[in-house]
């Protein structure tokens, strides 16, 4: 009996919860208006909901028409953009009921401030618009200024898009606050092999050009980009691989004489007249051979104030990659190998990749080295 009176007590609780009574009894409207719309959309003949958005949306509206009155009367800077969020809000809630058939019939067709909404939005723009103009005022010479700057018009674009001359006033506040890094990456150049450096090239540039996570006032540049333009930059990364080795060749081989872990039959014998199976543990001679191809390099990166022509940061990368062959081969009986070594019978000694693939894949380790080290070293910037 008392299982089915928690029960029950559970189930009215859940039920109070999904009409937004709850929600209106702690002072929460605008929830205790949507738990109400979505309660009545699926059950239109809800009672309790009925009564609940009777109640809370006349309070959410009243609350938020309060707030709008304490942010117009504020000195806090961008307090337009408080006001705003209260229409949008209260508009919110009328599009809830308006989608809502049984809302309507209930309270009526939602209220709507599109003319005071946009009013406010013209007086958030403005005010940005200004701060703007004051930040670029003072941004020759001072980047923080300048990115200030961009992000009041950016702000004022967004709240009106294409508010007065905002996009030129955002490229304008966009030049004064980059940074230009100039990357210039030394060619490789081997007597012993012909090498080449530019898949990481490639792949650096691309990282440079595309990776969302820099910082966006941070523009990267070719040489021969920052020459078309006469660009004078403000760092030079400089990237160079100062030492490496492609194609060092080890081998091992190692020769052992196997028995079997258990007797196997190895032959017949005739007792009384009668062939039995004889059995014994069996031998073979087992050869593995192991061949190590190893290459590896040093990156010394650098970052150099272009100005002074100082090294501001300085680092060594290294990478390596290791290429392995293994094979075996035995005489005797391969019953004495284990599952293992006759598997590696099967494998044949074979050459290993060209030099330019071992090269490649030795520099992908310090790609992902020098990458985490631009983006650490630029983000705030």
């Amino acid at each position: 009996m008392k299982s089915k009176l928690f029960a029950i007590f559970c189930g009215l609780t859940i039920a109070a919860c999904s009409t937004g009574k709850k929600a209106l009894e702690q002072g929460n409207f605008d929830e205790a208006v949507f738990t109400a719309v979505e309660r009545l959309q699926k059950s239109p003949t809800n009672s309790t909901s009925q009564q609940v958005l009777k109640e809370a949306y006349p309070l959410a509206l009243n609350y938020h028409q309060a707030r709008i009155s304490n942010w117009e009367k504020s000195a806090e800077a961008f307090h337009w953009e408080r006001v705003i969020s209260e229409y949008e809000a209260m508009n919110q809630l009328g599009a809830s009921i308006d989608n809502c058939p049984p809302c309507i019939r209930v309270i009526g067709d939602g209220k709507k401030f599109v003319e005071p909404l946009q009013s406010v939005k013209n007086l958030a723009a403005s005010d940005r618009y200004e701060s703007g103009n004051f930040h670029l005022n003072k941004a020759k010479g001072n980047r923080q200024e300048a990115k200030n700057a961009f992000f009041d018009f950016e702000r004022a674009n967004q709240i009106i898009a294409g508010y007065k001359d905002v996009q030129q006033k955002m490229d304008a506040a966009y030049l004064l606050a980059a940074f230009n890094v100039v990357v210039e990456q030394v060619t490789v150049t081997s007597k012993a092999y012909q090498l080449s450096n530019e898949y990481f090239q490639d792949k650096i540039n691309e990282f440079l050009r595309t990776n969302p996570k820099l910082n966006m006032f941070v523009q990267f540049y070719a040489p021969q980009q920052a020459s078309e333009v006469k660009l004078k930059p403000n760092h030079i990364i400089r990237l160079q691989f100062d030492e490496f080795v492609v194609g060092q060749t080890y081998m091992n081989t190692n020769t052992e004489n196997v028995t079997s872990k258990d007797s196997v039959k190895v032959g017949e014998a005739t007792i009384n007249g009668k062939k039995v199976p004889v059995y014994n543990r069996v031998t073979a001679k087992y050869t593995k051979s192991r061949k190590t191809v190893t290459s590896n390099g040093v990156l010394d990166m650098q970052i150099i104030d272009f100005q002074t022509k100082q090294v501001v940061y300085r680092d060594k990368l290294p990478g390596s990659f290791v290429w392995v062959n293994e094979w075996a081969n035995f005489n005797g009986d391969e019953r004495a190998l284990s599952k293992e070594q006759l598997n590696l019978c099967k494998n044949k000694e074979l050459l290993p990749p060209a030099p330019q693939i071992l090269f490649t894949e030795f520099t992908k380790p310090i790609y992902d080295q020098v990458t985490k080290k631009i983006r650490r070293y630029y983000e705030n910037y």
